[in-house]
């Protein structure tokens, strides 16, 4: 039973992709404002100013949406705290103007360095929503979002992600 509904999922998803309306792929990179949010964070932490890089795909859906997925290295934390990741946001946006879109959806990210205590254990994995709004004029495209930290970052404390992105794209397919 759970092979056949398997395959019904893979097969529905191979539909839905050979029926859309087009495929984009391309790379990003930007910027990161980050900071560490919860009741256990001392209020005279400062930001971090990290980057991020990698790779996006654009997958369009009948009408004005699309499903964006994504792989990037995400370097975040806060001053002096570095927690990096590879994040795959996955992004559902709606096209309201020929060029302008709002996107929105979960992040997950597998935690690859991090500079905390040894005394302090991190998780190695980490859920986010985000949301933002993008611009695109033909193969370029740029990025505003925040990503709200879900899970918390460190065990058995209310440590959480907080994570502005400005990036540019370019969609090469």
């Amino acid at each position: 039973m759970k092979k056949l509904f398997l395959l019904a999922i893979v097969l529905i998803g191979f539909t839905s992709i050979s029926n859309a309306q087009s495929l984009k792929l391309g790379i990003k990179g930007g910027i990161n404002l980050s900071t560490i949010n919860g009741d256990n964070v001392p209020s005279n932490l400062d930001a971090r100013t990290g980057y991020h890089i990698g790779v996006a795909a654009q997958i369009g859906l009948p009408g004005k949406f699309a499903i964006q997925p994504e792989l990037l290295y995400s370097a975040q934390g806060a001053d002096d705290l570095d927690i990096d990741y590879v994040n795959i946001p996955i992004l559902v946006k709606y096209k309201f103007l020929k060029f302008l879109s709002f996107e929105a959806g979960p992040q997950f990210g597998i935690l690859v360095n991090d500079d905390y205590a040894d005394a302090i254990e991190t998780k190695s994995f980490d859920v986010s929503a985000a949301a933002g709004a993008g611009v695109e004029f033909g193969k370029f495209f740029a990025q505003a979002r925040y990503n709200f930290g879900i899970t918390d970052v460190v065990d058995n404390s209310d440590v959480r992600n907080g994570t502005f992105q400005l990036s540019v794209g370019y969609y090469f397919l």
